[in-house]
């Protein structure tokens, strides 16, 4: 007979660790929030050197076509009546923060996953409409800011297939990547569409 043990059950001595989704997502998130965040303080520091000097030129403002000093500067940059960069400041610091808190074995809630979401899709709605802007009332390409369109795409991408794996199809799933690129590309030749003639004189 095998012996019996009177010790009991042993107790946990550390959290459950999160599934390996939540992990991946969670790094994800903690990538995406720290870029997006240096963006939108490289852009924060630049405001204020163009607040202090008007005769101040922005890092970024490299030729007639790339430069964000105008962006910022336009009715655009500070929809809200405030510089845009700051809501980013705000939003990727949260999204990295839970971010790292998700990779180090925290489970968020469906609601806050949902939250998220919901927030990433405002942020990638906004981030097409700035998109728009730059290239056709603008007529300016603010890298700093492409690097925040970049991250909030496909933050917004994966938090929706994690947050809805169970009604994404596998297909969908196991070309997400591919979807992304499109998606991405998509952008690249509105880029050099719009500026073709510029692009074109540099040959």
């Amino acid at each position: 007979m095998r012996p019996v043990s009177d010790a009991g059950p042993q107790p946990r001595t550390g959290p459950a660790p999160a599934p390996s989704a939540d992990r991946r997502t969670g790094w994800l998130m903690t990538v995406t929030g720290l870029v997006g965040w240096l963006a939108s303080f490289r852009l924060t520091v630049d405001d204020w050197h163009v607040l202090k000097d008007p005769h101040y030129r922005p890092s970024c403002d490299i030729n007639p076509v790339i430069g964000c000093g105008s962006a910022m500067a336009s009715p655009q940059g500070n929809l809200l009546g405030f510089p845009n960069m700051l809501l980013g400041l705000a939003a990727f610091a949260a999204v990295a923060a839970l971010g790292v808190a998700v990779v180090t074995g925290s489970r968020l809630h469906r609601g806050v996953w949902l939250t998220l979401t919901a927030g990433a899709l405002a942020g990638v709605v906004f981030v097409h409409w700035l998109i728009w802007q730059s290239l056709y009332s603008i007529n300016r390409l603010c890298p700093y800011c492409a690097v925040v369109w970049i991250v909030t795409i496909a933050l917004f991408w994966y938090l929706t297939l994690h947050t809805f794996r169970h009604r994404v199809g596998l297909a969908v799933r196991e070309n997400h990547w591919l979807i992304l690129s499109g998606w991405y590309g998509v952008i690249l030749i509105l880029v050099a569409t719009r500026f073709w003639t510029y692009w074109s004189g540099l040959l």
